[in-house]
């Protein structure tokens, strides 16, 4: 900052000129480095807010609701982040007020006056208008399914770290998978959830909330898919070393396609070759034991709760009978191919720690194959 005098004024108007000069400069010196301070704060915002908006959308995302329980939740969300900015930017505006704009103390009963509405009416107000209507939406965050009618039931048993699905139709026939959920689009429809071994948690995030699976207990949550499309599922309660691992794909089908594809689960593979080299392999090395596969001799270690007509909690391991025609494999671990197929099987306590399937590698690279084109034969 220069400052310059005039010599020909007298010497206190040449002060006074000066100190003129410097206000002015100053205040200039300020507005360039408002001007800059905004200039970044826009570059950081775009930085930072553009990876977060982007994250709001994808197959995981409760900010992308596919599903009438997860728009109700993204609205839920949207309104508390809008109410928390609220409060926030008061609280940024009365302390900027504060400490840049205000230069002369307050009275002793404008202090208090301010302090009554802005510290204690504007929050409570605030909070209250959210309370309120969260409590409004909870209704909405948990239907039963009973109260809309709902036409197929859905039976899941959670594993270390597998899912075992049954359909349940409405003509008492059932449907049996595994690490993938199919769901029909505009028809509630109401879960069943259970677990075998320790406290697993069911959630789709973009279809809506999450319900704990609980050792001895049933639990239900119905959900209205509103958007066709595949969507991922998520064990959302640890239970072990690859709890990570234990995911799920959810498609939303239009109700016709829905039916066709239950209808056709009903029968065996039309692709089924009990004569064929790798079959013979997948019951000689004893995959039958724990495996089922609709219209062979493998029919796991299938609990009394199946002749009953109970969901089967306890089954060894996943069902099979149309494991190729499935997304993934290892509940939503790998893609769905013969090359995967036959690495899992050689090598799945590297691949999924902790799982309870044994290992094969001692299979030879051709049976290997011969056993994962087999499998993935069973559409």
């Amino acid at each position: 900052m220069f400052l310059s005098t005039n010599p020909s004024l007298p010497a206190s108007k040449s002060t006074s000129v000066s100190a003129t000069e410097t206000r002015i400069t100053t205040k200039t010196l300020s507005a360039r480095q408002v001007a800059v301070c905004l200039y970044w704060s826009r570059g950081a915002a775009l930085v930072f807010f553009t990876p977060a908006l982007a994250s709001c959308s994808g197959v995981q995302s409760a900010l992308d609701p596919g599903g009438v329980e997860a728009t109700q939740i993204a609205t839920l969300f949207w309104v508390m982040t809008a109410g928390g900015f609220l409060i926030w930017a008061f609280v940024v505006a009365v302390a900027l007020y504060a400490s840049r704009w205000k230069s002369r103390p307050i009275s002793e009963e404008n202090a208090g006056r301010f302090i009554f509405w802005g510290g204690v009416v504007f929050p409570v107000t605030v909070l209250t208008a959210l309370l309120t209507y969260a409590l409004w939406l909870m209704p909405w965050l948990r239907p039963f399914g009973a109260e809309e009618g709902t036409g197929v039931r859905v039976e899941i048993v959670g594993s270390q770290f597998w899912w075992h699905v049954v359909y349940r139709r409405p003509d008492g026939s059932i449907v049996i998978s595994a690490n993938e959920i199919r769901l029909p689009v505009g028809e509630r429809v109401e879960f069943s959830l259970e677990s075998a071994d320790m406290i697993h948690s069911f959630w789709i995030p973009a279809l809506g909330g999450k319900m704990d699976m609980i050792p001895g207990r049933t639990n239900r949550l119905s959900l209205l898919a509103t958007r066709a499309g595949t969507y991922r599922g998520q064990c959302a309660e640890f239970c072990g070393i690859s709890h990570a691992y234990m995911a799920f794909p959810a498609i939303a089908m239009e109700p016709a396609n829905f039916e066709a594809w239950l209808d056709q689960r009903s029968q065996p593979s039309h692709d089924l070759d009990v004569n064929s080299g790798g079959f013979a392999l997948f019951m000689r090395e004893g995959c039958g034991t724990c495996h089922r596969v609709d219209g062979t001799a493998a029919q796991g270690a299938q609990p009394v709760g199946i002749a009953a007509g109970r969901t089967p909690a306890g089954v060894a391991g996943p069902d099979l009978s149309h494991v190729g025609s499935r997304l993934t494999i290892g509940a939503a671990l790998l893609d769905n191919d013969e090359e995967t197929l036959a690495r899992f099987i050689a090598h799945s306590a590297s691949i999924k720690p902790g799982s309870q399937m044994p290992a094969y590698p001692g299979l030879a690279p051709d049976e290997l194959r011969e056993i994962a084109a087999w499998l993935k034969g069973l559409q």
